[in-house]
């Protein structure tokens, strides 16, 4: 009977294999076995399950079982393996058995999986290293007893002085080292030859405190009338020794494991402390953030471990751990510390690779300032800045928009590393500024000049050989400014130096009259040739590598030797560096220097002083201003400079920076403000003055000249140059025998008579005779070419 889309048995009792009923298998929805498929073929036709034939029964012959046609359709081969779960069923026990088979590996993959974790891993770390702890702190331990009991002090003291070439040392430490062992064999020969002496010492001492107690027995007993209390005190000190006993006994497990938790906790604390752990089971590196931002004692032994130094490798390799003299500790803005080096590391040997030590601690080169102080040699004082700090912008200059200064206090001119303010001495003080171009030493110069300027008292003269507009604002305020890159102009600026080196005499004498030993703000107020003066020689090369460089190289030695007292600043300012462009005998006598960017360490140190670079006083890795292709401005270190005498310490300082260019003018209002201070101060100003261009003198007209006024044929050396000197004394003031001898031509030059130098009346007429017939033969010559 056919039911449906599927033919039935008329048993309606037959159930297929799984024991369900067959009307369940197919459903009512089951198509036609020979239906084309949804994709247009037809299915291969399903395998008939048949009944096993040779089963007896008990009716007759077998009979062949119809077979059970179960309707269903393979829609794709793909799709057969993405059928929903309830339309097949799984044979019972197939899960089963697939889960039995897949734990194994399961089982496998979580374990390698937990094991290879990196929390694993640190909590197993974690577990060594305090297991290892103690045994690290129990060799410190032997290391302190064996200082202590031994020799090895003695032997390392002797070797350090053996190294150093210390005889004399070496033999103290040789007859302490002989006579520690001497004493050490003595007391163990002491416990070998009278072990009898201990015994009786030991009897002696108890005997004697039984007599002391029984005599204590017999006061009591007087004193109780009771016969029994003679023996009360050594039964006393018998109950004593029976609670000890007990004590011991009941607590005495519990003292034990708590003297032996705290033994170990010493000896953990020692070598977690004092020890570096193998790196097999030294703690993984910290999360980023925290290694960048944070550098404390172990990014700061990771990052000498890593320097590369082979000294330093030496030593860590033999176990060196550094002894802090400071831990790090926030500073400002920036962490400090200090750290004892190990024998054969020296302060400068980690300067030389200051590189490699800001990139161990993820800083630039400009962050990082390892030094040697002064009083506490063998160790590096680390100052490490914030990350970026000292990239971004400085504050406004504390007297931008109001304020006065005064000249005896000192002015703003920039803040340290820790951004702490920075005051620029200008009394009694003289300044030295080098940079390459592009470095800011102009801004250190101008901020400092804005300040002297916001004194009413102060007088400014400004001599720069280079044409700039630099310190055109300022003008209105200043007394001089003198803008010139003539070499002819060089003189005007060695009169000045002459000038002011009189006007010091003067200031000398009223000081003495004064009774004061140096100027005071009072007499700068009540004497109007006293006020403070600031003169800025800029470009100064110009003028020490020239003819008269010598000179002014003598006379600016003795005025800043003067100069210190009398209210007289000077401030230099080269680009070049050099013992050409700043004279060693100027540069020895500068109390604030100032090095911009700077191209070599030589150059560091002429400004700075000798042997600055090697002590981590270095500008070499500063970056001055750099313009691209492209037009994009890099400022690189601009207005950072390393300075000596500004600061208590040597080291770094960010200058302020008064804006001036692209549409932006914050100098014009200073100055106008400063303007208007010195008008309510009563004080006038005429403007800056332009010194006169020098007149050339021909010495051998004015020679003539002071021969014809004397009368004289002949006169010495000694007296024509200071009649010449009367003539000029901005010029000839300074000469000497030698330079009047240099100067004038052969045929006029001093001659010896009567056993001193002479100079004739008719030799410099001649020799006058001489040039001009020179110059008209000239002439001629001239004319016929032409």
């Amino acid at each position: 009977m056919i039911e449906g889309n599927r033919p039935v048995t008329s048993n309606p009792h037959d159930t297929d294999h799984t024991g369900h009923d067959t009307e369940t298998i197919g459903g009512p929805a089951a198509r036609p076995a020979t239906a084309p498929g949804e994709h247009g073929r037809r299915p291969p036709p399903r395998p008939h399950r048949t009944p096993p034939t040779d089963i007896p029964t008990t009716d007759g012959p077998v009979e062949e079982a119809e077979p059970l046609v179960v309707d269903g359709e393979i829609v794709d081969d793909q799709a057969a393996d993405h059928r929903p779960a309830e339309t097949v069923k799984a044979r019972p026990g197939t899960a089963l058995v697939r889960v039995a088979r897949q734990a194994p590996v399961r089982a496998y993959s979580v374990s390698r999986a937990v094991v290879a974790h990196p929390r694993t891993k640190a909590v197993a770390k974690g577990g060594v290293r305090n297991l290892w702890y103690p045994l690290l702190g129990a060799g410190v331990a032997y290391g302190y007893w064996r200082d202590a009991h031994g020799a090895s002090r003695y032997e390392r003291q002797m070797r350090r002085a053996e190294v150093a070439g210390d005889q004399e040392g070496l033999l103290e430490w040789e007859a302490r080292d002989v006579a520690e062992k001497q004493r050490r064999h003595d007391r163990v020969m002491d416990w070998i030859r009278h072990p009898l002496d201990l015994i009786k010492a030991i009897g002696a001492g108890l005997l004697g405190l039984a007599g002391l107690l029984l005599l204590l027995g017999v006061v009591l007993a007087f004193g109780h009338r009771d016969i029994t209390q003679v023996i009360a005190p050594l039964m006393a000190v018998v109950d004593l020794v029976m609670w000890v006993t007990w004590f011991l006994a009941v607590y005495g497990a519990t003292l034990l494991l708590a003297a032996t938790a705290a033994g170990i906790g010493l000896l953990w604390h020692l070598g977690r402390s004092r020890c570096e752990l193998p790196a097999w089971v030294a703690p993984g590196e910290p999360e980023e953030s925290r290694r960048d931002v944070i550098p404390d004692e172990r990014a700061i032994v990771n990052a000498l471990r890593n320097m590369n130094i082979p000294a330093l490798n030496r030593k860590f390799r033999e176990g060196w751990a550094p002894r802090w003299v400071m831990p790090p500790t926030h500073d400002g803005k920036g962490w400090h510390c200090q750290l004892l080096l190990p024998e054969g590391v020296t302060v400068e040997m980690i300067n030389n690779s200051k590189p490699v030590l800001a990139h161990n601690l993820l800083r630039l080169p400009v962050e990082v300032w390892p030094t040697e102080p002064r009083d506490n040699p063998g160790v590096m004082d680390l100052w490490t800045a914030d990350q970026g700090s000292l990239t971004k912008p400085v504050a406004p200059w504390p007297l931008l928009r109001d304020g006065t200064a005064d000249y005896f206090k000192g002015v703003p001119v920039g803040v340290d590393p820790r951004g702490k303010l920075v005051l620029g001495r200008l009394f009694a003080a003289n300044w030295g500024v080098a940079g390459m171009m592009g470095s800011g030493k102009s801004t250190l110069i101008i901020t400092a000049l804005l300040g002297a300027i916001l004194d009413p008292l102060v007088e400014v003269d400004v001599y720069c050989m280079a044409v700039n507009a630099d310190y055109d604002p300022l003008k209105p305020r200043l007394r001089t400014l003198f803008v010139s890159d003539d070499p002819e102009q060089i003189p005007t600026v060695l009169d000045a130096l002459k000038a002011l080196m009189s006007e010091l005499s003067e200031r000398g004498r009223k000081l003495q009259a004064a009774g004061e030993p140096k100027l005071t703000r009072a007499l700068a107020e009540a004497d109007p040739t006293m006020r403070p003066r600031v003169v800025v020689i800029d470009e100064c090369q110009e003028l020490f590598v020239s003819a008269v460089g010598e000179e002014a190289a003598e006379l600016v030695e003795k005025i800043v030797a003067k100069a210190r007292k009398y209210g007289v600043t000077l401030i230099f300012a080269t680009p070049v560096p050099s013992a050409d462009s700043l004279p060693r005998k100027v540069a020895k006598v500068l109390s604030n220097r100032a090095c911009f960017a700077i191209g070599d360490h030589q150059g560091n140190d002429a400004i700075l002083g000798t042997g600055k670079h090697r002590a981590g006083i270095s500008a070499t890795t500063l970056r001055p201003m750099t313009v691209d292709s492209d037009g994009s401005v890099d400022m690189g270190d601009l207005g950072t400079a390393m300075t000596s005498g500004f600061t208590p310490a040597d080291g770094l300082m960010r200058c302020f920076y008064v804006a001036r260019g692209n549409g932006v003018d914050d100098v014009t209002p200073v100055v106008e403000r400063a303007l208007g201070i010195r008008a309510a101060a009563g004080l006038t100003t005429a403007g800056a003055r332009t010194p006169e261009p020098v007149v050339g003198r021909d010495l051998l007209d004015d020679l003539a000249r002071v021969l014809a006024e004397a009368g004289a044929k002949r006169m010495r050396t000694q007296e024509a140059l200071a009649l010449l000197a009367g003539l000029d004394r901005r010029h000839y003031g300074s000469w000497t025998f030698e330079k009047l001898a240099k100067e004038l031509p052969d045929g006029a030059k001093p001659y010896k008579s009567d056993g001193t130098m002479q100079v004739s009346t008719a030799r410099v007429a001649e020799a006058i005779a001489d040039r001009l017939t020179a110059t008209e033969s000239d002439d001629d010559g001239t004319g016929e070419g032409g």
